[in-house]
């Protein structure tokens, strides 16, 4: 059985949401996710964001992060055709490790911890598919890398970009006759 894995954070929770709502919050800013996905405003809300983004530490930031639409449904599906593993750099937040297994447990209660993997470098996952919203972590997968959308991500190009979870859907799943 082919494997997919795929990432947690702006993949399948929409931490870019979390981020900009954290910020806005704290600096009395009104920030889209638009705006950041303009060069020249992304440029203004990152140099206001980065002094204050220790809040990515504190407890509680990772466990309230909204689901994508059609991502709950459409993995589901995946799993009647693919082994289906959930990777997250997540050792790089101390916090959300429990965290993040609390929120999957809500959301994704049917992937399991055994086939959930927290690392620091990805490449080392063996699967056919990784789905991810960074470079860094496609560079070096052997198998086929799936850029997710997102604003942090626009000037990457060389990856097959998807901008949804019906489009994974679409793309992974066998067409019925």
């Amino acid at each position: 059985m082919k494997r997919i894995a795929i990432d947690m954070d702006d993949v399948l929770a929409d931490t870019t949401s979390g981020i900009l709502t954290e910020t806005n919050l704290r600096l009395g800013t009104n920030f889209t996710r638009e705006d950041i996905s303009n060069p020249e405003k992304a440029k203004e809300f990152y140099e206001q964001y980065f002094p204050i983004r220790d809040f990515l530490h504190e407890k509680g930031f990772f466990r309230n992060l909204p689901v994508f639409d059609d991502a709950i449904e459409t993995v589901k599906k995946l799993q009647d055709h693919y082994e289906i593993f959930i990777v997250s750099a997540a050792t790089e937040f101390p916090n959300s490790l429990s965290e993040k297994l609390e929120w999957l447990e809500e959301f994704f209660p049917y992937i399991g911890w055994k086939h959930t993997v927290f690392c620091g470098h990805k490449y080392m996952i063996k699967a056919d598919y990784l789905i991810d919203d960074h470079e860094k972590n496609l560079v070096k997968f052997e198998g086929t890398g799936l850029l997710y959308d997102a604003p942090h991500n626009y000037h990457i190009e060389g990856y097959q970009r998807v901008y949804s979870w019906k489009e994974i859907g679409s793309l992974l799943l066998p067409t019925e006759v």
